[in-house]
């Protein structure tokens, strides 16, 4: 990838089975593929968690494409999946305007092409957009061979709410640049998912507490691998537990969503007399909670108040 680290997570070489069991032999079919583009998740740290359709597809494919070719030769080998005399085409940042035609005129003959990244789905911080594409656009097919994902692991264990979040990508390399990424990013009510180098990781907690030191976050490292650590807290606090020299292995950082403005009594009393004449006592307890803050349960004890009081015009809970 263009000045970035690669996507946490590489296929690795671990070929593991229960202590005391021996492996236990998977079927891996070879059926004829119908012709497109097969988007192929691969392992993001240890090579048995890769899926028997993702198998399925590598040993069917009549062109193999790759961003690294050592890394998926290594995979199918570790896998037992045979070349079989066929290509494994080259396709990263780097080449991809060069490499993409021939991709292009093999599905366009009537071939399938298998295509994978460096590790984990395709796509998610990889060259494969324009390819998918172009493909689709030319008329192909494109299909997906979903598994291991770097960024759904990390929001998997971070212990972030999962409900609203965004990718945002890799942080920028420069100071004054990640500040203002940074400071655009805490503003957004969601939980952010980060790619970082693991050297920076320090350096861009420092500069996410010049904005907001108490955001709670979770730093994951080597996930799915042997030393595999999360490390949860403020921003302020992680700081302190990260060496000068940064961290060694994959890291994604999550950042949780920015803290609830608890809003004055007076603000959401005013907030329930503008919606109880318009919706039902149950949908504006549901917005002004959600708006101020406030644990429902409290913002419909002030509404039931304002009906006994006479200060609202009493709709009927729905």
């Amino acid at each position: 990838m263009q000045d970035q680290p690669h996507p946490p997570g590489r296929a690795g070489g671990l070929h593991e089975t229960a202590e005391g069991a021996g492996p236990i032999p998977a079927l891996v079919l070879a059926d004829r593929l119908d012709a497109g583009l097969y988007l192929v998740s691969t392992p993001i740290g240890r090579a048995r968690d890769i899926t028997l359709r993702a198998l399925d597809v590598l040993n069917a494919a009549e062109l193999l494409a790759a961003e690294d070719t050592r890394t998926l030769r290594h995979l199918m080998a570790i896998h037992g999946i045979p070349l079989r005399g066929r290509q494994i085409l080259s396709y990263h940042d780097h080449n991809a305007d060069r490499a993409r035609p021939a991709i292009l005129a093999a599905i366009t003959a009537g071939r399938s092409v298998a295509y994978c990244s460096d590790a984990g789905t395709p796509l998610v911080a990889d060259p494969g957009f324009r390819l998918a594409r172009d493909v689709a656009e030319a008329g192909g097919k494109v299909h997906a061979v979903p598994g291991a994902s770097a960024l759904l692991a990390a929001l998997t264990v971070a212990g972030q709410p999962t409900d609203r979040f965004m990718f945002a990508g890799f942080a920028p390399s420069q100071r004054g640049a990640r500040r203002r990424w940074l400071k655009e990013l805490t503003g957004i009510d969601a939980t952010v998912a980060i790619f970082e180098s693991p050297r920076r990781v320090k350096e861009l907690l420092k500069d996410l507490c010049e904005t907001d030191g108490e955001r709670d976050i979770s730093v994951c490292r080597e996930l799915t691998k042997k030393f595999e650590e999360v490390m949860r807290g403020p921003a302020r606090g992680l700081v302190d537990l990260i060496p000068a020299e940064g961290l060694r292995g994959e890291v994604v950082v999550v950042m949780g969503p920015p803290a609830a403005v608890v809003t004055g009594d007076a603000a959401v009393l005013d907030a329930l007399r503008a919606r109880l004449d318009r919706m039902t006592m149950r949908d504006a307890v549901a917005e002004v909670a959600a708006e101020t803050g406030r644990p429902r349960k409290e913002v419909y004890r002030m509404a039931l108040t304002m009906q006994e009081d006479g200060n609202a015009d009493g709709h009927a809970m729905a």
